[in-house]
């Protein structure tokens, strides 16, 4: 497993190899849901890459980054494990040099939910994600469907932008009580942990009425707020029953619906999402 720093040494790596590469990106410290996106796509390419970036540009003023969990050791050897050909582990200022001022912004689909909380943000993740296809110049690219407005970002700038690959969208991994894996989850006290599955509770009691016949959007959101408001120590930021396309808010959730959640649960803000469609 080749482990570089700089983009040379990456394109050099990805030139030489020939065959077919998928890419991974990361912020690193892994758990279980990126050594799956890392194992599917050690069985559908040839070679795999993957990135190890914390990205400042993601982050809002009052963000965590300076606190965000870091382990590099950990993660080079659960690559190795995974199966990863090369990992790439910048430097802040080879991704952004000093006078960098270009950014890639999608439009309307980073305008709610997350967009609406955290209003930079999905402008820092489709800048990094787009340096990261024209870096690796991967076949496919490997996200995780926890983050999915992310994916319906990612999507539409690959299509917009024209970039020669496949955006490959994998299942949520989750605990066996049903909480998402996250590296944020490491920020959980004990009794904020026995809360955290509030979540997927409140996703499940929704799913349930939604496969049961009820399609009304306010209804799917009321059953999901009844369940956090049950749990004292969760916190919503916001609870959707969207497009799953346009992620604009539903009245009718008849052709499918994306139900999604963020919530602060002490001082980890966690997501979680469910996607539900006819047939």
């Amino acid at each position: 497993m080749n482990v570089v720093q700089s983009i040379a040494d990456v394109r050099r790596i990805r030139r030489e190899s020939g065959g077919s590469w998928g890419l991974v990106p990361t912020m690193g410290f892994l758990h279980a849901g990126h050594v799956s996106l890392v194992e599917r796509a050690r069985r559908e390419n040839d070679f795999v890459g993957v990135s190890i970036f914390v990205n400042p540009t993601q982050f809002g003023p009052t963000e965590d980054l300076a606190a965000y969990p870091r382990d590099l050791a950990r993660d080079l050897q659960l690559l190795r494990e995974a199966g990863a050909d090369l990992v790439w582990t910048p430097p802040v200022e080879e991704v952004y040099p000093a006078g960098f001022q270009t950014y890639v912004t999608v439009e309307e689909v980073t305008k709610p939910l997350e967009g609406a909380a955290r209003p930079t943000h999905f402008r820092g993740v489709a800048t990094v994600v787009a340096k990261l296809f024209n870096v690796f110049q991967p076949d496919r690219a490997y996200f995780g469907q926890k983050d999915a407005q992310q994916a319906v970002v990612i999507r539409q700038m690959a299509r917009d932008l024209n970039f020669p690959l496949e955006v490959v969208i994998c299942p949520i991994v989750r605990e066996a009580d049903g909480l998402a894996l996250s590296s944020r989850n490491v920020y959980l006290t004990p009794e904020q942990r026995t809360a955290a599955p509030v979540l997927n509770r409140a996703l499940r009691a929704a799913r349930t009425a939604w496969e049961a016949g009820e399609r009304d959007g306010e209804h799917l959101r009321q059953i999901m707020r009844a369940v956090l408001d049950a749990e004292p120590l969760a916190r919503p930021d916001y609870v959707s029953a969207a497009d799953p396309v346009t992620l604009q808010e539903l009245g009718d959730a008849g052709r499918g619906v994306l139900l999604s959640m963020a919530v602060r649960v002490g001082r980890a803000r966690l997501i979680d999402n469910v996607l539900l469609v006819n047939g």
